[in-house]
């Protein structure tokens, strides 16, 4: 997928601008999903009198372009960069995606074509029309033309790993269930419901759940990888690394590349450790009184001690020694960052005060070795990859995923961040924004970002799973996390996006660096991508 960096106001307001996607005549964009771009190259084009950046780097070339026409109406403007073969095959590309009986049996269809055209006449279809629209090249070798023309109308990719395998359902949720178990949980289901008690209790919606095993129901829209052994987390780790070097040599600056951390480790430690910190959220809600996080009470160590010591909690000495703090008060009640640590053990991370107990309890239902081994072997492959990324200065997208996932994916991204990110944006968490509670998630991590004064990154995209989420919430029985309409997503959106960009306008006001906040507004939607470049920063 291409995007824009666009740097308004003198290299502030540094905004990652993806093209905007209209239905109308002949498929107006041509997107694609890997490397090539998401629409006409004209429209990415410098808005008013500033410069288009390719990268982050001021020393980029800085080419002249067409005036930015925002009401997208201009066809002439639109196919410039476009043959009329591209054009023919874009617009029979999306009459053919329009109907949902193709997409929703693809995967059926495909294997019936191959069978009657043979292997060699269907890759030859394949690759004039679908494959050809949607992907740059088979290798960083053969990218590199599509890449050079983009970049001549002043488009940037990210190169992203779209394959996946061709799994059958009953195999998916086989491999689903399998991995999202712990060792405890296939040994004996009462002594693993007795062990989550003894942490708090299960959390249904942080369990495996055989209706939605396979992760790929009701998502057209988003690659999924189902975990086999550690062997292949490896591999995923060596194509993304691959992916990470092409884009260093292919993109004439900073570049971007986009992981999934599903691909690099078990999705039993996700969905445990996604368990522990809603616990710990619920810990630290009850500790500061029901009044919201701890990050903004400005609550003291000597506070929280004399707290914990009114509710007859002894023995906490070791526990606020690793509390999180900084001039201004606590920032963590708990050690994220030694999820980092290779070194570390995950189940003695999590011993915490609970008030309602008066007593020190643990987070975490107890690991095997093997789990721990497993635990420290993804976040191995993590810091592999961020440390690559940063050395070949390419930023590093972390995707979203379901919200079962997205807690331990957000906690570990934040902390990425914060050992990586400290002299530009290379590692950038996503935040869908149909779920309700993205804007204070994003006001958070914010405020963490300042306080550790780490440079903070977001990918802003309106999600990939809600179909999924709604009907999972549903037949679970928990609280549907999604926006109930498209108006409330689009509020959303527009009040996250606000909100980053007031607090980049503030470090401008304040003569601080600007660079310190970057965003990319990943989005087709026209008047979202209006909206941004509306904004006064």
């Amino acid at each position: 997928m291409a995007f824009l960096k666009i740097s308004t106001s003198r290299k502030c307001s540094q905004i990652l601008l993806q093209e905007p996607f209209r239905n109308d005549v002949y498929a107006r964009l041509v997107r694609s999903l890997t490397t090539t771009a998401n629409g006409p190259a004209e429209q990415h084009q410098q808005r008013r009198n500033s410069s288009v950046v390719s990268g982050s780097s001021s020393l980029d070339a800085k080419p002249k372009f067409d005036p930015l026409d925002t009401s997208f109406a201009n066809p002439e403007a639109t196919f410039k960069s476009k043959t009329t073969w591209e054009i023919f095959r874009a617009y029979i590309v999306y009459q053919l995606c329009s109907s949902s009986y193709l997409v929703e049996n693809n995967m059926q269809l495909m294997k019936i074509c191959k069978a009657v055209f043979g292997e060699k006449l269907f890759t030859l279809i394949m690759k004039m029309t679908f494959y050809g629209h949607f992907v740059a090249g088979e290798d960083q070798y053969r990218i590199v033309p599509t890449l050079k023309r983009l970049r001549s109308f002043g488009v940037k990719p990210i190169l992203d790993y779209s394959v996946e395998e061709d799994i059958s359902q009953e195999e998916a949720e086989k491999r689903e269930v399998e991995s999202s178990m712990s060792e405890i949980e296939k040994r004996d289901q009462n002594a693993a419901q007795k062990e989550a008690e003894t942490v708090g209790g299960s959390l249904p919606q942080y369990h495996v759940d055989k209706q939605f095993a396979d992760r790929r129901y009701k998502v057209q829209s988003a690659r999924t990888y189902f975990y086999l052994n550690e062997a292949t987390c490896e591999r995923n780790m060596e194509v993304f690394t691959n992916c990470l070097h092409a884009v260093a040599g292919a993109t004439y600056g900073t570049g971007i590349t986009a992981i999934k951390l599903t691909a690099l480790g078990r999705p039993q430690l996700l969905l445990q450790l996604s368990e522990v910190i809603m616990r710990a959220r619920t810990l630290a809600s009850e500790i500061m009184g029901g009044k919201g996080n701890v990050i903004g009470q400005h609550l003291t160590l000597e506070e929280l001690d004399k707290r914990l010591f009114q509710a007859g909690i002894k023995d906490t000495k070791k526990f606020l020694e690793k509390v999180t703090k900084d001039s201004q008060g606590v920032i963590h009640l708990f050690p994220w960052s030694g999820l980092l640590d290779e070194n570390s053990e995950l189940s003695d991370s999590f011993r915490v005060p609970c008030l309602k107990e008066g007593r020190m309890v643990r987070l975490l239902s107890q690991l095997s070795k093997k789990e721990e081994e497993m635990f420290r072997n993804m976040v191995h492959r993590l810091n592999t990859l961020v440390q690559t990324a940063k050395d070949l200065d390419v930023r590093i997208m972390i995707d979203a995923e379901q919200t079962y996932f997205q807690p331990a994916i957000s906690r570990l991204t934040l902390e990425l961040m914060q050992k990586y990110n400290t002299e530009k944006a290379i590692v950038f968490n996503t935040y869908q924004c149909y779920l309700k509670e993205t804007l204070n998630e994003v006001k958070t991590d914010l405020n963490q970002a300042k306080r550790q004064k780490f440079f903070f990154g977001a990918k802003l995209v309106r999600g990939a799973y809600i179909d999924q989420e709604r009907a999972r919430a549903a037949a679970l029985g928990y609280a549907d996390p999604t926006n109930p309409s498209y108006e409330a997503t689009t509020e959303t959106y527009h009040q996250t996006l606000t909100e980053c960009l007031t607090r980049i306008k503030l470090l401008k006001d304040q003569g601080d660096d600007c660079s310190k906040i970057g965003i990319m507004v990943a989005s087709h939607n026209e008047d979202t991508v209006r909206f941004a470049l509306s904004q006064d920063t």
